[in-house]
């Protein structure tokens, strides 16, 4: 990969990762509209450990809040223990289901046929739930966290977003969709943490024959516009809900289908 490679698909890899659009949608686009081959799996690694440290950064304080059991203040002020116990229960499953069936996702499921109907039915879901739960705030408790928990299995389908279906989870338990928001990010530090671990046990024979320096770029460019882009969505849906997600998933699935289809 070219360093301009390295930083556009960082680019789009960072910017989409926690936006409830998909960033696998993204890539397959990028990649097909430029003729860039498959990026690979180190980069896939390099780019999620990017958007790990981003999240790391930007939630320190509510990690902080867990790690001394302080109360997390945009989670209702629970106590910080009770709100770490809740998020590793909740990233049981997405961690065993995601581990049994990697090969079976990576070879079965990653056409732009089932991306582009992925991110259609799924984006459909997160405007009913965003309609669905206006008005309501709820109190977030175990069953909800572990309900938003299992809904991250989806996210093993290419175009669901990992993102975008645990927030289409939470705004159907009725949490605020700034709420839901946060929550799905402080389930990506696991979720996230546990596949960037995995994929560099799977590449560990690489690293002797890899650029350092192009893994660091990689890692930097996601990482940074990750951030800026948890930072962004948190203020835009205070202001303007998910709406406008909803319809951008249901023109960009659209696109993936007619390329699909018209490819077969």
């Amino acid at each position: 990969m070219t360093h301009f490679q390295i930083i556009l698909l960082s680019l789009v890899q960072g910017l989409t990762e926690f936006l409830p659009i998909s960033s696998s949608a993204h890539l397959i686009l990028v990649n097909r509209w430029l003729g860039y081959a498959d990026e690979g799996l180190l980069f896939d690694v390099a780019a999620h450990c990017g958007s790990l440290v981003a999240v790391v950064v930007f939630f320190r304080r509510d990690l902080l809040a867990i790690a001394g059991n302080r109360p997390v203040m945009d989670l209702d002020q629970l106590p910080g223990h009770r709100v770490g116990l809740w998020l590793v229960l909740a990233t049981i499953p997405i961690a065993v289901i995601g581990l049994t069936c990697a090969d079976l996702i990576e070879s079965q499921l990653r056409s732009t046929l089932v991306i582009g109907w992925s991110t259609l039915i799924f984006g459909i879901l997160l405007g009913v739930a965003d309609r669905f739960a206006r008005g309501r705030d709820r109190e977030l408790s175990l069953p909800m966290t572990v309900s938003i928990g299992l809904s991250q299995v989806l996210a093993l389908i290419p175009g669901a977003s990992r993102s975008g279906v645990t927030i289409t989870a939470g705004l159907f338990l009725g949490l605020t969709a700034e709420k839901a928001a946060r929550l799905s990010f402080l389930l990506a530090i696991p979720a996230v943490g546990a596949a960037s671990a995995f994929g560099l046990l799977q590449v560990s024979q690489q690293i002797a024959h890899v650029s350092l320096a192009d893994f660091a770029l990689a890692v930097a460019v996601s990482g940074g516009s990750a951030y800026l882009c948890i930072a962004l969505f948190l203020k835009a849906i205070v202001r303007i809900g998910m709406m406008p997600f909803v319809w951008y998933r249901l023109v960009l699935g659209a696109v993936l289908l007619v390329i699909g289809y018209s490819a077969s």
